[in-house]
Parts: C-alpha cells; structure tokens; sequence
C-alpha cells in the first residue's frame, strides 16, 4: 500500500476513528478494519 494516500474516517457501527485507502462519501458508511471484517464474515454471501 505504498503511496496510497490514507484518509481519517469515523468507523459507522463502533465509532472509532480510522483510515482509509479513499476519500469517505458522506452519503455512505465507512467502517475501520474490525467491524469491517464482522461485517464481510457474517453476511451471507450473494450469488448472481
């Protein structure tokens, strides 16, 4: 991740604050790496 410009975000779900490999939308929740993880391990994976 060299060079990546990192950006300061409030995770959505615990509040902590973190970064992020891209520019937050305020529209859309951000979430720091733990919550990040619950979330893509517990949702059920889509298929099309």
């Amino acid at each position: 991740m060299a060079g990546k410009e990192m950006h300061k975000a409030v995770c959505a779900d615990c509040g902590k604050e973190c970064e992020v490999p891209f520019k937050p939308d305020p529209s859309r929740p951000v979430y720091c790496r733990e919550c990040w993880s619950k979330k893509r391990n517990s949702s059920p994976r889509r298929r099309f």
